[in-house]
């Protein structure tokens, strides 16, 4: 979020309030700011007085302030919960972004009906302003001839776009959605500090800032009647859609609407999730839309979509590559096209940045008088741009007094404070913009037990409806400074510690209480208002089940491999080979280190070194690593997870974490490091410097690594409910799935791989490990007691279709899920008859294998369904097949049956990729 005006130097700062009925310090009272909470003769203003009343905890007492202070734990456990964050980036905007709990404070701020009513009109009017500049600007450009802008202001700023003057937006509407910056003076006056007309940010913070803090004030909240905020929510999205669905077949159908996010990295990510789920928006990126014959369209698993509107959170430069900045990653190519052709409503409209520049705030007067008839309604900050001689001079001999500010825009940010330099200034005059420095109102903010007073800003948000008028939102989000530790001052920018408080708008009318659900829906609005899932999303989920399922067998063959090494273990060298080429194989273990059987302990050390190495910086993608990439597919699928889903992955990822932290170590595992360096030393063959470097590196015990273990096998299995249970069998699940179930056949395949292509199942001791490392171990000795060969281990860990971790099983599923996706078989039938005969499959299965293995690209003929990659029932082996051979030749049989299965798992998932992951693979892209 954009900066706010610095903070005078010589802010008085009051000392927290004994409690919150009592009369402030005289002379905090009668300071240089407007006290939200108290008059200037220290008595509760009329709305904090009616909070209070409804608020039994804002008596003076010990046991009140510890009631408050207890919500202030709540409030901040909800967030964490909810997963609510805001990701901070440093100054230059090109050093990555880092993750950092929302700040919400428990107090409201009161907005009395005087006061809305006041800020209503003025913000009414200058939404109604902006709208009819940038039509003027885009068309007419009658303000540019009238003198009444200068040329140079607009020419210069890289929010002026060219491309799309003299377009006519589709709906005719070009801003949908305006935020505003107010801040009041010492008198107490509203005055206008900026405004945001790109894509605006905060409205989820808005709805769920409500949703939280009503919760914790439910009598105030209806005692005090405060306006509910749910029908301008409503309207924003009734007006994208009406204009929307003008571009549908007829101009009478239900259009597709989508939000367009930059991803993950966004600062407001959060909130772009957020808003999507409760606007009911597919949540998209640039890389999940395309442009085809000037026509935009979602990237689905089922094809293309057309999309006729879009709700935008990229700033304007980066929504198309192909006319605006090249390096942009973020847009959509072709884009611009799409808007001058009027086939896609986008809110709000491309070039509208402009209106974001503080030196525009000056010249509002006139062009208000000018466009509407009227002065302006709520004044600006006294603005001066330097690029006129006049203001310059007029400026020159008071910058002590004034802040001054970027013309255009640096960085991530839209206008940023600068050096008050006269010599600088002159150099560059129009690069500057000079604003007087406003005392902001303190608003109230509990802690510790006290009540404390901070600078505030309200930003607040007008809604155009379906018929072009402006609604203001009856709330919005106020910003209060937090302490700012590496300048030891306040600031009330989000990026640098400030906080947010809900904002109560107080009526002394009727209450709104409309709700987000619209009038009832017809059938043709059910089957039309299904959700798709975009290409991005199908590819998230897919690696979702991938990443889940890949944690939880490792999960599985770390505890294996930890209890293994034992001084008293009797493990033969055929099961101490297997482990160690499974560990390395799946990741466990770094390539090359010495294995188990020459070397158990520096084995050890390089499995506890890379365990909690998320980065993988010693060689091996171990347990961390995969939470990590787990984590990281979750984040990228906000919108569809519930809070619980989403929570629970990200609470397994830190709890891991933590329970590795070694006491007294610097990091938060501590398991990288110089073990990570030593198990590479290991995989160069130095196994003597290998073990010296790692000697003194500190590494959980193994102890602590299998209690870890344990508590993460847990936590995954309640993932794996989640994933199973608590969502609708649509193509995403499906996919994810999918996902899971080639993950896990891939690690079948291996499994048995390694242990015969060791002989390790010859004992008791290679049988009972296998069948661990299946989760089969029960099933087995109740079925079979104790009999360990080879033929009755087949039948369960490979032929039986009703056990879920056997080939057969994993196969049957997968066959199932596979023939539901677009373009699937659907029935054994078909399956069969599309997958030919057996003699055709193994000749498929052949050419397969002898592409992956050549590295030639996979091509399975174009209609064959995915099932044709697979055996077509079972495992690809019968029980009679295995009549008469010995156990050597059953060995062989099955090693050739896993090494087969194994390529055909990996062709499957590229084969998934290709088909559902890139859509628009393989056509041309015309603009």
């Amino acid at each position: 979020m954009s900066t706010r005006p610095d903070l005078s130097p010589d802010h008085p700062r009051p000392a927290p309030a004994a409690g919150f009925g009592s009369v402030l310090d005289a002379d905090a009272v009668a300071g240089a700011f407007w006290n939200e909470v108290h008059d200037a003769a220290g008595r509760l203003r009329p709305a904090w007085q009616r909070f209070a009343a409804a608020v039994p905890e804002m008596a003076a007492t010990r046991e009140a302030r510890g009631e408050l202070d207890r919500r202030v734990q709540q409030v901040a456990q909800q967030l964490h919960r909810d997963g609510v964050t805001h990701n901070v980036f440093s100054e230059g905007g090109d050093s990555g972004a880092a993750a950092r709990p929302w700040s919400l404070e428990l107090l409201p701020n009161l907005v009395a009906p005087a006061d809305w009513s006041v800020i209503e009109a003025g913000i009414t009017q200058r939404a109604e302003l902006l709208e009819a500049m940038l039509a003027d600007l885009q068309g007419p450009q009658r303000l540019l001839h009238e003198g009444l802008l200068p040329p140079t202001l607009l020419w210069r700023h890289p929010g002026w776009l060219r491309p799309v003057v003299g377009a006519q937006p589709a709906g005719g509407q070009r801003l949908f959605i305006v935020a505003f910056d107010l801040g009041r003076d010492a008198e107490g006056r509203w005055c206008l500090l900026a405004q945001r007309t790109q894509g605006p940010s905060g409205l989820g913070y808005v709805l769920h800032n409500r949703l939280v803090i009503s919760r914790q004030f439910p009598e105030a909240f209806r005692e005090l009647r405060v306006q509910h905020i749910a029908s301008s929510y409503r309207a924003l999205l009734d007006s994208v859609e009406q204009r929307a669905g003008a571009l549908t077949p007829g101009g009478s159908g239900t259009p597709r609407v989508v939000l367009l996010t930059p991803g993950p990295y966004s600062e407001t990510y959060f909130e772009h999730a957020y808003l999507a789920r409760y606007l009911g928006l597919p949540l998209a990126e640039g890389g999940d839309l395309t442009v085809r014959g000037e026509h935009l369209f979602l990237k689905t698993v089922e094809g293309l979509e057309r999309v006729h509107g879009v709700l935008r959170r990229v700033d304007d430069d980066w929504c198309d590559p192909l006319e605006l900045r090249p390096d942009s990653a973020l847009g959509v190519p072709g884009l611009l096209q799409a808007v001058r052709a009027g086939t896609v409503v986008v809110a709000n409209a491309l070039g509208s940045a402009f209106l974001e520049t503080p030196a525009l705030l000056g010249f509002l007067p006139g062009i208000c008088e000018r466009l509407l008839g009227a002065p302006l309604a709520m004044p600006s900050l006294p603005s001066w741009w330097c690029g006129e001689a006049a203001a310059w001079a007029d400026a020159r001999g008071r910058l002590g007094e004034l802040v001054a500010r970027s013309t255009y825009p640096s960085g991530v940010r839209t206008s940023r404070v600068l050096p008050s330099d006269p010599a600088a200034i002159e150099a560059d005059p129009e690069a500057y913009t000079l604003q007087a420095r406003l005392r902001l109102s303190h608003a109230p903010t509990w802690g510790a037990g006290a009540v404390h007073l901070r600078p505030a800003v309200v930003r607040v948000y007008a809604i155009a409806d379906a018929t072009g008028r402006w609604h203001v939102l009856p709330g919005g989000m106020t910003r209060v400074a937090g302490h700012n530790p590496e300048t030891g001052g306040e600031s009330i920018s989000m990026q640098r510690g400030g906080a947010s408080m809900d904002t109560w708008v107080l009526t002394d009318g009727p209450v709104d209480t409309f709700s987000m659900l619209p009038s009832k829906l017809s059938v043709d609005d059910l089957a039309a208002r299904r959700r798709p899932v975009s290409s991005r999303t199908g590819e998230n989920l897919f690696w979702l089940g991938r990443y889940t399922e890949r944690t939880e067998q490792l999960v599985r063959l770390a505890r294996a491999t930890l209890a293994l090494i034992d001084a008293d273990s009797d493990a033969a060298a055929p099961e101490l080979r297997a482990l160690t080429d499974l560990a390395v194989r799946s990741g466990l273990a770094p390539w090359g280190v010495p294995g188990l059987e020459r070397a158990p302990h520096h084995f050890e050390r390089a499995v506890l070194s890379a365990i909690g190495d998320a980065s993988a910086s010693g060689g091996a993608c171990s347990v961390a690593f995969n939470l990590n990439a787990l984590s990281q597919a979750a984040m990228a699928l906000r919108e569809r997870l519930s809070s619980e889903h989403w929570g629970l992955i990200r609470h397994m990822r830190e709890a891991f974490g933590e329970a590795l932290r070694v006491p007294g170590a610097a990091g938060a595992t501590a398991t990288a490091g110089a073990a990570g360096a030593a198990a590479a030393a290991g995989a160069a063959g130095a196994a003597g410097a290998a073990g010296a470097a790692g000697a003194h590196a500190e590494l959980p015990t193994r102890a602590q690594v299998l209690a870890a273990l344990d508590r993460l096998g847990l936590h995954l299995a309640a993932v794996t409910g989640a994933q199973t249970d608590r969502m609708t069998r649509d193509h995403g699940w499906r996919l994810l799935t999918v996902g899971r179930l080639t993950e896990r056949l891939i690690g079948l395949a291996l499994r048995w791989q390694a242990f015969l292509a060791a002989q390790a199942l010859g004992r008791a001791a290679g049988v009972e490990l296998l069948l661990e490392l299946c989760d089969s171990l029960i099933t087995f000795r109740a079925r079979y007691q104790r009999h360990e060969d080879l033929l009755p281990l087949t039948e369960l860990l490979v032929l039986d279709s009703t056990n879920p971790r056997s080939l057969a099983g994993v196969l049957r599923r997968l066959r199932t899920e596979l023939g539901k996706l677009p373009g699937g078989a659907g029935d054994a039938a078909a399956t069969a008859a599309a997958v030919g005969s057996a003699q055709a499959q193994s000749q498929i299965q052949a050419q397969v294998r002898t592409q992956i293995l050549s590295q030639v690209p996979l091509a399975p003929p174009a209609l064959m369904p995915l099932v044709g990659l697979l055996p077509a029932s079972g495992a690809g082996l019968a029980l009679e097949d295995l009549r008469g051979l010995s156990e050597a030749e059953v060995a062989a049989r099955l090693l050739g049956l896993c090494e087969g299965l194994a390529d055909a798992a990996a062709a499957l998932a590229n084969e998934v990729g290709e088909r559902f992951f890139n859509p628009a693979h393989g056509q041309d892209q015309r603009v």
